[in-house]
């Protein structure tokens, strides 16, 4: 069983325009509804991968009450997805992506989430510590909410360590430079927050910077350039054969499940970055946000290149 935490879980709400214009009113074309959060977006393609998922984190109110409804809905893929989600007596926050049909772009607005009280942490923790114990893998994905200390990543990522559990972390900001020094296994940040993490952005010299404060490997998303890794086994270079265009929403989550499968089947570095980089195209491809293009996928698998990098450039 793959874990995926989400603290901050969301009701996604996308609307599609013909064109967005500031200061105008406009007639909203497409309308989808999905339940999300990066670790939820993470376990849709576990799920669809064919991991049995067990999704936890908070969730609360009307808001979250249609997200658990929208969850169990989902339609059956070829492994099984848990709700494990904690309660807590604020309401779930929604985000609103605006999807402009004659350019392409995305405009997302997101809320800040629910305030979580010291009860409903302890309670999530005790939620959390029994889940590892069946766990062969585990995603800590996402913002933190209102009333989460800041330092929450890393004392979940010390937990997952302490019970022998691999862990991946995808989060930004302080909660990432506080969760990178519990030493993760793996930390996938995207050009920005690496550059913010480390103060570059020369890509291998950050993600070699952000490796040494305390991540075991550093996968680093360079969007329509694919993925750079440097982890203790060597360093590659992974591309997609072709620039796509198409709804960038839920691609990096897409490549989280590629890289936390790939761990769990014990595939070589070469065939993870092959399938995080077509899972996150294939995921651009889609007509659905936050879904893949399995057509694609498979068509892309043996098309991504992977360069290994010279010798010594994980040091």
């Amino acid at each position: 069983m793959i874990l995926t935490v989400t603290l901050n879980t969301a009701l996604d709400l996308t609307y599609g325009v013909p064109a967005l214009v500031p200061h105008s009113s406009h007639r909203v074309t497409d309308l989808s509804e999905r339940p999300g959060g990066k670790g939820l977006n993470v376990a849709r393609v576990l799920t669809a991968l064919g991991h049995d998922t067990v999704v936890t984190g908070f969730a609360g109110g009307a808001t979250g009450a249609v997200l658990r409804d929208l969850l169990a809905a989902l339609p059956r893929q070829k492994g099984a997805l848990t709700d494990a989600l904690v309660p807590v007596a604020g309401d779930t926050r929604r985000t609103l992506a605006v999807v402009d049909a004659a350019t392409g772009d995305t405009t997302q607005f997101n809320e800040p989430g629910p305030h979580v009280g010291a009860d409903e942490w302890t309670a999530f923790l005790d939620a959390y510590a029994g889940l590892l114990e069946t766990a062969d893998a585990v995603a800590l994905c996402g913002s933190l909410p209102p009333g989460i200390h800041v330092g929450a990543y890393g004392e979940l990522v010390r937990l997952a360590r302490a019970a022998g559990v691999p862990v991946l972390l995808d989060t930004s900001g302080e909660p990432l430079r506080r969760g990178i020094a519990a030493r993760p296994d793996l930390i996938k940040p995207n050009s920005d927050e690496l550059a913010q993490l480390t103060g570059s952005r020369e890509p291998l010299r950050a993600t070699r910077d952000a490796r040494r404060r305390g991540a075991h490997g550093v996968i680093a998303s360079l969007g329509p350039d694919g993925m750079l890794a440097v982890t203790p086994d060597g360093v590659w270079r992974a591309s997609p054969p072709a620039p796509v265009k198409g709804n960038p929403t839920g691609a990096g989550d897409s490549a989280v499940a590629g890289l936390l499968s790939g761990l769990v089947e014990s595939l070589s570095w070469p065939d993870r970055l092959r399938r995080a980089v077509a899972l996150s195209t294939a995921t651009v491809l889609a007509p659905t946000a936050g879904d893949f293009d399995r057509t694609a996928y498979e068509e892309l698998l043996p098309r991504v290149a992977v360069e290994e990098q010279g010798p010594g450039a994980a040091a």
